[in-house]
Formats: structure tokens, sequence, C-alpha cells
């Protein structure tokens, strides 16, 4: 089994128990733990952060009923006891920035104007700290916390980080379900059994998502983004076709699953933290690794069954 990290603000987080009385100062602690856990099991909370909010209450919720448990989507005893007892795998690590973490090209400032990101020949990620927080699907406040004095940007230097999930699914996937209510996609293996859970940002009012019954066309990882001032009404407006290149902060992230709904798709994200808590453009926004998760668990045909009704963002 792999070590835990032994730094103090590690050893925090990997003794942290259930209370109900728990301080304050000690739920980002116990808070992190969980996401990780829940992450781990494909139950995703979306960004590891440390703090409450509505993906990590919908996962809770999502785990606990898929596992026959008592829960509204707030920790209890018994769900904290579930999720640690199936996974004894340390939940911190020390990790070594290594040269090829610092090799980039870092990008910088991201800019919100197609018209400015149709300049870049790659989107990469704005910097070292982006790329370290994307790769343990952590938020970059919670990697910098456990790591106030951390140099990022040399490397040699060893930092703390969540050990996540790895992004195998574990089995073909023969439906997906994309709650347009809950604001979650779920994926079902052959028996029908639900086996991963993802927070999504699922249309809005102006756009709202397709409902009934769809299918993936294909999937497309590191895709280019096309806008076409003809299709779509958002953003800043320009006059022509844009080609916006390939990168973690592509308007459509890593990984764009294609659906048989014509210029909809299910896709990643370049700002992991917003989603599942603000409106997209009638697509399905997921983090850039929940995204490429499924991407790898999809094939052509996999049926895609929009349910629910879009929540007023």
């Amino acid at each position: 089994m792999p070590a835990a990290s032994q730094q103090p603000q590690a050893q925090a987080i990997e003794a942290s128990t259930f209370s109900d009385s728990l301080p304050p100062e000690a739920q980002p602690a116990l808070l992190t733990k969980v996401e990780t856990l829940l992450d781990r099991a494909h139950f995703s909370p979306g960004v590891i952060d440390g703090r409450p909010g509505v993906n990590l209450h919908n996962a809770l919720a999502a785990y606990a009923e898929a596992h026959g448990l008592a829960s509204d989507g707030t920790l209890t005893a018994q769900l904290f006891n579930a999720l640690s007892s199936a996974d004894k795998v340390p939940i911190t690590q020390d990790y070594t920035v290594t040269a090829d973490d610092e090799k980039g090209p870092f990008i910088g400032h991201v800019p919100s104007d197609f018209r400015a990101l149709a300049k870049f020949k790659h989107l990469g990620y704005r910097d070292v700290v982006q790329e370290l927080a994307e790769k343990f699907h952590m938020s970059e406040a919670l990697l910098r916390g456990l790591n106030p004095n951390a140099n990022f940007r040399t490397a040699g230097t060893s930092i703390v980080a969540v050990r996540p999930g790895n992004g195998d699914l574990r089995g073909p996937i023969a439906r997906v379900e994309v709650n347009k209510s809950t604001n979650q996609v779920s994926a079902f293996d052959n028996a029908g059994t639900l086996i991963a859970v993802f927070p999504a940002t699922v249309g809005s009012t102006e756009r709202p998502a397709p409902s009934g019954r769809w299918a993936v066309k294909f999937v497309t990882f590191n895709p280019k983004y096309i806008y076409n001032p003809k299709r779509l009404t958002f953003g800043h407006k320009s006059k022509r076709v844009l080609t916006i290149a390939p990168g973690p902060n592509n308007p459509v992230g890593t990984t764009w699953i294609e659906l048989t709904k014509p210029t909809y798709g299910i896709h990643g994200a370049p700002d992991p933290e917003l989603v599942g808590k603000t409106a997209s453009h009638g697509c399905v926004r997921l983090t850039n690794w929940d995204a490429a998760a499924l991407g790898h668990a999809v094939k052509k045909g996999t049926p895609v069954l929009f349910v629910g009704q879009t929540n007023k963002k």
C-alpha cells in the first residue's frame, strides 16, 4: 500500500473522523478526506476543495442511495464509515514537482473573448499550479493551502497532495443519464447498476439542454473548438468563424463527447470550480478529469437520456 504524507497538514486529513460536534477548524480536513473517497469511488464531488457545497451534497446523496444508506446529502457517521471502510488507501501523498511539470508552455491569463483565444496555438495551463491542481482533482486554493511555503515553480519541490481516483470506470457503460434537475451525469452498466456519478452544468433557462433519448456519436480528446456566429449566440461576438486550439483551457476542455442531437455534447471545462454552479449554453459541462473518465468508457451508440427539468440560473 502506498504511504501517506507525514506532513502535519496531511496527517490531520488522515486522522480526521466524523463527529456531530466537529469544531470549524477541523471541518476542512474531514471534508477533504470525504471528497477524495467519493472521487475514488466514482461519486465525484467535482473539485476537491475541503468545503461544503452543492456538488458534495449531491455526491453524498447519490452514494447513499446507491449503497442503501439513509441520507439526504448530509454527511452522517454511517455514511462516513461506509466510505472509509471501503477504501483503506491513504488519502494524501508526497509529490515531487518534476521537470515535465515545469515544462509548460504556460499561457498566463486566459482571455474570455473568443477572438483573443483564437490567436493561441495551444491553450495550455495558466501556470504550474493550475496544472498540478487538475492532476490531483484539487482546487488551487486547497493545493496552496496545504503547501503554504512551497515554490511550485521549481522542479524537485516536495508538496502534499491528495491521492485521487485514476479515472477507470471499470467496465463498459450501457447508458448515460443527464439529470437536468440535480445537475448530475450518471453512468450505468449492462445490469443497470449505477457505477459513476459526476456533477455537471446542464444548460440554462435561456438555452435549455435537450430532452429525450439521444446517443454518443463520437468522442474526441484534446478537441479544437469552433465558434460559428451563425449557430452560437453567446460570448463576445465575432462576424467570422473562429477555430480555438486544443488544451485544458479550451472552452470545452480536454474531452468532447459528441451527441446525435446536433450541436450538443458532453465536455470538459477550463474552470472546474464552476461546474454544477453556473449555467452553460445548452451542452453538458463536467470537470476535465470527469469528462475524460466518461469519454474513455462510452462508445459510439451509447444511449444518453436527458431527464428532469432545467434549474433556473
